[in-house]
């Protein structure tokens, strides 16, 4: 597997040691608001964890630990896993912070590592992310890290925004942010 360095944070495989701390996580009902299985308890937690170790080993990706890298504390989770969409086999951006740490610009950080990862490294064609229309930081973080068009559709019987960012649309997204930096 792999590990990411942002300018505040660690992104790691998740590990079976991290089960307090994500346990804390999942179980806490803002946290989980917008969650499609609600407040887990620490078995839907373990259940969670084999799922992120099935898809390091069948798909060399999936959700990251977030460590804060001045405290070492855990955050929460990011990355690009594999989700079936209308019938489809996609990868999406997921990510989850322990709430303590929201409003501080976390997610974008870890999301845009998440997708630099995705998009550069492994090279992926597209990435999706799914959002509810309510979530308004979620969307908000979708929107930062660059995707733009999205279609309304049902995801488990519930209306979400269905964003899509095509690998050709993020390194056009680099070329211009850098020849904006050189513009100053």
């Amino acid at each position: 597997m792999f590990e990411l360095e942002t300018p505040r944070l660690f992104l790691r495989p998740l590990a079976t040691s991290d089960l307090p701390e994500l346990a804390a996580i999942l179980a806490d009902p803002e946290v989980m608001r917008y969650s499609l299985r609600g407040v887990c308890d620490e078995m839907a937690t373990r259940i969670f964890l084999d799922w992120c170790f099935d898809c390091y080993i069948n798909h060399r990706t999936g959700p990251l630990a977030l460590v804060d890298r001045n405290s070492g504390e855990f955050v929460g989770f990011c990355g690009v896993s594999p989700e079936r969409v209308k019938g489809s086999a996609v990868l999406s951006l997921g990510y989850r912070l322990a709430r303590r740490y929201w409003g501080q610009g976390l997610a974008t950080e870890a999301a845009t590592a998440a997708l630099a990862h995705a998009f550069e490294e492994r090279r992926f064609n597209s990435v999706v992310a799914i959002v509810e229309p309510t979530h308004i930081a979620s969307l908000r973080v979708a929107e930062k890290v660059g995707f733009g068009r999205f279609e309304t559709c049902e995801f488990h019987r519930r209306p979400v925004r269905l964003y899509r960012m095509r690998r050709a649309q993020w390194l056009q997204r680099l070329t211009v942010n850098a020849d904006e930096a050189g513009m100053d």
